[in-house]
């Protein structure tokens, strides 16, 4: 989903167009969701184990005009109850500048997507319980000897290993000279 920081070229754009033109503002964007809100809204639905990720996508339109005609054909326009009816003619062209004279390059106007990805668990009880605290066959401070900690346990299995075959190969020679 799209995150609080989506868009915030075009909204200031528009935000200072409106306030010169018509000495207030508006909002023309949906509002995005913030990531700790998410958490939140997450938590109180009783998900835990809570990964939250953003990404910013940031892709250039020639001007804001084509910007709009994009964000209207995604579903992504104003879709609140008590918003404003129109845009005036005169306040887009003012805020076209005002997006171009800010943010704008020889290649066009950037648009920033910032992108919430998020997964949650709700406990069962056929999940798997953590292993209880000290159980490990390591400690997270030996992590910088990890090569050597995994030769050393590989040379007990294998000594381990030879000690079977060993009482197997005993066991083998004992039961045949009983027969």
């Amino acid at each position: 989903m799209f995150g609080g920081d989506t868009l915030y070229e075009l909204r200031v754009s528009l935000q200072k167009a409106e306030l010169e033109k018509e000495g207030g503002f508006a909002p023309h964007i949906s509002p995005f969701t913030d990531v700790a809100d998410l958490g939140d809204l997450l938590s109180r639905a009783g998900y835990t184990m809570l990964t939250i990720d953003t990404d910013e996508l940031v892709i250039t339109y020639p001007a804001m005009k084509e910007l709009m005609y994009d964000l209207k054909g995604m579903g992504e326009n104003n879709c609140a109850w008590n918003r404003k009816p129109m845009l005036h003619r005169e306040t887009m062209k003012l805020a076209s500048t005002i997006y171009k004279d800010m943010y704008g390059s020889e290649k066009g106007v950037p648009a920033t997507f910032q992108i919430i990805y998020f997964i949650g668990w709700k406990p069962d009880k056929s999940q798997p319980k953590p292993a209880e605290r000290g159980s490990g066959q390591f400690s997270l401070k030996d992590i910088n000897r990890l090569d050597q900690l995994v030769k050393s346990v590989n040379e007990i299995k294998d000594d381990t290993s030879k000690k079977a075959e060993n009482v197997t190969d005993k066991n083998d020679s004992t039961s045949s000279e009983k027969s």
